[in-house]
């Protein structure tokens, strides 16, 4: 594991379209029994390097119902991004994920954490990535549709304070979905 992860950390497959350069960021371990599959690094975790080190990192560590220990303890959670780099500012945020490094990355990663049970989507890139087919048609109907999914998958909205709009527009996911994630997660670390 520590070699592929030095192989994705060196990774410049796309170097000429990231806006500040390749600096690839994930957290992995053999060990892991679940893993959190967000979009992309924002400005703050690029320069950083640490992954979820922002105001959405937090609220998806509350959602969890864990502590920052728990949650960078790569032992038990592996965070993996469907792109690796920061890609860039669109009109209305950053821009979605690189679509090389999914294809390239993911499959070597589940390869080397056979104990993983319980995948987290984050966004609709994660979802329609793994769902396929199964996905619904917006993502909120996929978050609502979540016990089709497990024990598996478990597909999240994105945590970013920027979707403050749609948590107050669904105020079923604080009452139904994080108590069941929470619990979830609970009996997996």
């Amino acid at each position: 594991m520590q070699k592929l992860l030095s192989e994705i950390r060196g990774c410049e497959v796309c170097k000429k379209y990231l806006p500040l350069g390749p600096r690839p960021i994930v957290s992995a371990h053999p060990q892991a029994k679940i893993a959190i599959i967000g979009q992309a690094p924002g400005t703050k975790v690029h320069k950083t390097g640490i992954p979820w080190d922002d105001p959405s990192g937090r609220q998806l560590r509350k959602w969890l119902n864990v502590t920052d220990e728990v949650f960078y303890d790569e032992t038990k959670i592996a965070l993996i991004p469907m792109g690796f780099c920061y890609p860039g500012k669109g009109k209305s945020g950053d821009l979605p994920p690189r679509p090389e490094c999914a294809p390239l990355w993911h499959n070597p990663l589940w390869k080397g954490m056979p104990n993983l049970e319980l995948v987290i989507l984050i966004g609709m890139y994660s979802q329609k990535y793994y769902l396929k087919n199964m996905s619904k048609k917006t993502l909120t109907e996929t978050v609502k549709s979540y016990k089709e999914f497990l024990p598996k998958y478990f597909p999240l909205p994105h945590p970013s304070p920027r979707n403050r709009f749609w948590l107050t527009k669904n105020p079923w996911f604080d009452k139904e979905v994080v108590p069941e994630l929470k619990s979830l997660v609970l009996s997996k670390i």
